[in-house]
């Protein structure tokens, strides 16, 4: 593959950002936690793993947020890897606040942090700390609990994936 021009800084407006950001797929995690008696929960496809000592992972979350001031004020944050089966749920989790969690099967623990049934990996975590990145906010979390579904108990899915502003691979652009 030939490259024949590279777009300067003066094209760099959103459109062309987010087309170019789109060619890298990336899991597809929902942060949740109970808040005053209420669930609340994000979707974010901007996942990693971060360090192994002290266990950290860390996701981005947009500065213009409403979920997030909300979330970041529990004690405890769920964190679901999700599986290719929860497309729907993921849609859901993105839709009208009061039908966030309508017949999607989660699990609160003591601490508030709440996670997604079924999900290939879930994580009790804290706000470890957050960093000022222009539009977004890169948000650190510590684990302090952790729980996969291994090929021996049978799991068969495979993680959910958000590339070309779609979820799956096959996604056009």
């Amino acid at each position: 593959m030939t490259v024949t021009s590279l777009t300067t800084n003066q094209d760099l407006d959103a459109a062309k950002l987010r087309e170019a950001f789109g060619v890298f797929p990336s899991g597809v995690v929902a942060v949740a936690a109970e808040v005053d008696g209420a669930l609340v929960r994000l979707a974010a496809s901007s996942f990693t793993s971060v360090s192994l000592d002290p266990p950290l992972v860390s996701f981005s979350v947009a500065n213009s947020s409403q979920t997030w001031p909300a979330l970041r004020r529990a004690s405890h944050l769920g964190l679901t890897v999700l599986a290719d089966h929860h497309t729907d749920v993921c849609r859901q989790l993105a839709g009208p606040v009061e039908h966030r969690f309508d017949g999607v099967p989660v699990t609160t623990t003591g601490d508030g942090a709440t996670l997604l049934d079924e999900g290939l990996a879930r994580f009790d975590t804290t706000v470890y700390r957050e960093v000022e990145a222009g539009d977004h906010t890169i948000v650190l979390l510590r684990l302090h609990a952790v729980e996969t579904v291994s090929s021996e108990e049978g799991a068969t899915s495979l993680p959910l994936v958000f590339h070309r502003s779609g979820f799956g691979l096959s996604q056009s652009a």
